[in-house]
Protein backbone atom coordinates (compact mmCIF):
# COMPACT_ATOMS: atom_id res chain seq x y z
CA UNK A 1 0.00 0.00 0.00
CA UNK A 2 1.54 3.13 -1.04
CA UNK A 3 2.06 5.92 1.88
CA UNK A 4 0.22 9.08 2.09
CA UNK A 5 3.09 12.18 1.80
CA UNK A 6 3.23 13.90 4.95
CA UNK A 7 1.30 17.10 5.16
CA UNK A 8 -1.46 16.21 2.16
CA UNK A 9 -4.60 17.57 2.82
CA UNK A 10 -8.10 17.04 0.91
CA UNK A 11 -7.88 21.13 1.22
CA UNK A 12 -4.94 22.82 -0.22
CA UNK A 13 -3.35 25.09 1.87
CA UNK A 14 -4.30 28.11 -0.06
CA UNK A 15 -8.05 27.55 0.48
CA UNK A 16 -7.68 27.14 4.08
CA UNK A 17 -8.69 30.40 6.23
CA UNK A 18 -6.09 33.19 7.75
CA UNK A 19 -6.77 33.88 10.91
CA UNK A 20 -7.15 37.31 10.54
CA UNK A 21 -6.04 40.06 13.68
CA UNK A 22 -7.76 43.24 14.63
CA UNK A 23 -6.40 45.82 16.33
CA UNK A 24 -5.74 48.85 17.37
CA UNK A 25 -5.92 51.87 20.11
CA UNK A 26 -8.29 51.35 22.85
CA UNK A 27 -11.86 53.48 21.92
CA UNK A 28 -11.15 52.93 18.21
CA UNK A 29 -14.64 50.93 17.65
CA UNK A 30 -13.44 47.22 16.98
CA UNK A 31 -16.04 46.03 18.94
CA UNK A 32 -18.47 47.40 17.30
CA UNK A 33 -17.30 46.46 14.33
CA UNK A 34 -16.80 43.32 15.17
CA UNK A 35 -20.40 42.83 16.72
CA UNK A 36 -21.71 44.82 13.14
CA UNK A 37 -19.99 42.25 10.96
CA UNK A 38 -20.67 38.86 13.26
CA UNK A 39 -24.72 40.29 13.18
CA UNK A 40 -24.68 40.03 8.96
CA UNK A 41 -21.94 37.10 8.54
CA UNK A 42 -22.83 34.66 12.22
CA UNK A 43 -20.33 32.29 10.23
CA UNK A 44 -17.47 34.23 11.35
CA UNK A 45 -16.13 33.03 14.20
CA UNK A 46 -14.36 35.36 17.11
CA UNK A 47 -12.50 33.75 19.45
CA UNK A 48 -13.90 34.61 23.44
CA UNK A 49 -10.72 36.13 25.50
CA UNK A 50 -9.87 35.36 29.12
CA UNK A 51 -9.69 38.76 30.80
CA UNK A 52 -8.97 39.26 34.77
CA UNK A 53 -11.17 42.71 34.25
CA UNK A 54 -14.39 42.55 36.10
CA UNK A 55 -17.35 42.12 33.76
CA UNK A 56 -18.63 45.57 32.67
CA UNK A 57 -22.89 46.06 33.16
CA UNK A 58 -24.33 43.54 30.46
CA UNK A 59 -20.99 41.64 29.90
CA UNK A 60 -21.49 37.69 30.08
CA UNK A 61 -19.07 35.28 31.01
CA UNK A 62 -17.97 32.85 28.08
CA UNK A 63 -19.99 35.91 25.79
CA UNK A 64 -17.51 39.16 25.65
CA UNK A 65 -15.47 37.78 27.76
CA UNK A 66 -14.06 34.66 29.96
CA UNK A 67 -13.78 36.28 33.12
CA UNK A 68 -10.93 34.44 35.35
CA UNK A 69 -9.12 35.44 38.30
CA UNK A 70 -5.34 35.91 38.62
CA UNK A 71 -4.67 32.40 39.59
CA UNK A 72 -6.38 30.56 37.02
CA UNK A 73 -4.65 33.12 34.22
CA UNK A 74 -1.22 32.22 35.95
CA UNK A 75 -2.42 28.76 35.01
CA UNK A 76 -3.34 29.13 31.15
CA UNK A 77 0.23 30.87 30.64
CA UNK A 78 2.05 28.22 32.63
CA UNK A 79 0.25 25.75 30.62
CA UNK A 80 0.84 27.50 26.81
CA UNK A 81 -2.63 27.41 26.60
CA UNK A 82 -3.16 30.86 25.13
CA UNK A 83 -1.82 32.06 22.39
CA UNK A 84 -1.02 35.84 23.02
CA UNK A 85 -1.85 37.62 26.49
CA UNK A 86 -1.14 40.95 27.73
CA UNK A 87 -1.73 43.03 30.29
CA UNK A 88 -3.38 46.41 29.93
CA UNK A 89 -4.82 49.02 31.71
CA UNK A 90 -3.99 46.48 35.46
CA UNK A 91 -5.58 43.84 33.70
CA UNK A 92 -4.31 40.77 32.19
CA UNK A 93 -5.92 39.43 28.68
CA UNK A 94 -5.45 36.35 26.49
CA UNK A 95 -6.17 34.16 23.62
CA UNK A 96 -6.80 30.46 23.97
CA UNK A 97 -4.76 28.56 21.68
CA UNK A 98 -6.73 25.32 21.05
CA UNK A 99 -10.07 26.61 20.00
CA UNK A 100 -8.23 29.10 17.52
CA UNK A 101 -6.67 26.29 16.00
CA UNK A 102 -9.87 23.29 16.13
CA UNK A 103 -11.65 26.47 14.07
CA UNK A 104 -9.14 27.35 11.71
CA UNK A 105 -8.53 23.39 11.19
CA UNK A 106 -12.26 23.27 10.33
CA UNK A 107 -11.85 25.57 7.76
CA UNK A 108 -13.60 28.12 9.45
CA UNK A 109 -12.54 31.84 9.17
CA UNK A 110 -11.60 32.93 12.44
CA UNK A 111 -10.99 37.12 13.97
CA UNK A 112 -9.54 37.69 16.50
CA UNK A 113 -9.81 41.23 17.99
CA UNK A 114 -6.70 42.34 20.54
CA UNK A 115 -4.69 44.84 20.80
CA UNK A 116 -1.01 45.61 20.01
CA UNK A 117 0.81 43.86 22.65
CA UNK A 118 -1.56 40.36 21.61
CA UNK A 119 -1.13 41.75 17.94
CA UNK A 120 2.71 40.69 17.86
CA UNK A 121 2.57 37.84 19.60
CA UNK A 122 0.36 36.31 17.18
CA UNK A 123 2.66 37.69 14.12
CA UNK A 124 5.15 35.57 16.13
CA UNK A 125 3.73 32.37 16.23
CA UNK A 126 1.40 32.69 13.55
CA UNK A 127 3.52 33.85 10.47
CA UNK A 128 0.80 33.09 8.61
CA UNK A 129 -1.90 35.64 10.28
CA UNK A 130 -3.25 38.87 8.46
CA UNK A 131 -2.69 41.71 10.63
CA UNK A 132 -5.37 44.37 10.24
CA UNK A 133 -4.85 48.03 12.09
CA UNK A 134 -8.35 49.90 12.53
CA UNK A 135 -7.47 53.71 13.02
CA UNK A 136 -9.84 56.45 14.46
CA UNK A 137 -10.88 59.32 11.39
CA UNK A 138 -8.59 61.50 13.84
CA UNK A 139 -6.75 62.07 17.55
CA UNK A 140 -9.59 64.35 18.63
CA UNK A 141 -12.55 62.07 17.65
CA UNK A 142 -10.53 58.98 19.26
CA UNK A 143 -10.23 60.87 22.98
CA UNK A 144 -13.66 62.15 22.39
CA UNK A 145 -14.97 58.33 22.16
CA UNK A 146 -13.07 57.72 25.37
CA UNK A 147 -13.82 60.12 27.40
CA UNK A 148 -17.25 59.94 26.46
CA UNK A 149 -17.41 56.19 27.51
CA UNK A 150 -18.37 57.30 30.91
CA UNK A 151 -17.14 53.65 32.27
CA UNK A 152 -13.61 54.29 33.62
CA UNK A 153 -11.93 57.03 36.57
CA UNK A 154 -10.14 59.80 34.93
CA UNK A 155 -6.23 58.06 35.57
CA UNK A 156 -7.39 55.10 32.96
CA UNK A 157 -9.00 57.13 30.76
CA UNK A 158 -5.05 59.09 30.58
CA UNK A 159 -3.18 55.72 30.60
CA UNK A 160 -5.15 54.43 27.53
CA UNK A 161 -4.88 57.78 25.46
CA UNK A 162 -1.38 57.50 26.32
CA UNK A 163 -1.30 53.72 25.20
CA UNK A 164 -3.04 55.47 22.06
CA UNK A 165 -0.38 57.40 21.04
CA UNK A 166 2.20 54.11 20.66
CA UNK A 167 -0.28 51.74 19.26
CA UNK A 168 -1.31 54.63 16.49
CA UNK A 169 2.51 54.78 15.96
CA UNK A 170 2.68 51.00 15.27
CA UNK A 171 0.26 51.20 12.16
CA UNK A 172 3.23 50.11 9.74
CA UNK A 173 3.59 47.04 11.52
CA UNK A 174 0.36 45.83 10.22
CA UNK A 175 -0.44 44.46 6.84
CA UNK A 176 -3.99 46.57 6.10
CA UNK A 177 -5.21 49.42 7.61
CA UNK A 178 -8.65 50.47 7.62
CA UNK A 179 -10.15 53.77 9.07
CA UNK A 180 -13.60 53.68 10.75
CA UNK A 181 -15.44 56.49 9.40
CA UNK A 182 -18.51 53.86 9.03
CA UNK A 183 -18.79 50.59 10.86
CA UNK A 184 -21.33 49.16 7.67
CA UNK A 185 -17.85 50.31 5.41
CA UNK A 186 -14.93 49.33 7.58
CA UNK A 187 -17.44 46.03 8.41
CA UNK A 188 -17.65 45.00 4.67
CA UNK A 189 -13.91 46.19 4.04
CA UNK A 190 -12.62 43.27 7.02
CA UNK A 191 -15.19 41.02 5.18
CA UNK A 192 -13.85 41.50 1.76
CA UNK A 193 -9.81 41.23 3.24
CA UNK A 194 -10.63 37.53 5.18
CA UNK A 195 -12.67 36.53 2.02
CA UNK A 196 -16.08 36.24 3.43
CA UNK A 197 -17.68 38.03 0.77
Amino acid sequence: MAATPRGTSPVSPDARPRLTVLSGPSGVGKSTVVAHMRKVHPEVWLSVSATTRKPRPGERHGVQYFFVDDEEFDKLVANGELLEWAEFAGNRYGTPRKAVQDRLEAGEPVLLEIDLQGARQVRESMKEAQLVFLAPPSWEELVRRLTGRGTEAPEVIERRLTAAKVELAAEAEFDETLVNTSVEDVSRELLALMKVL
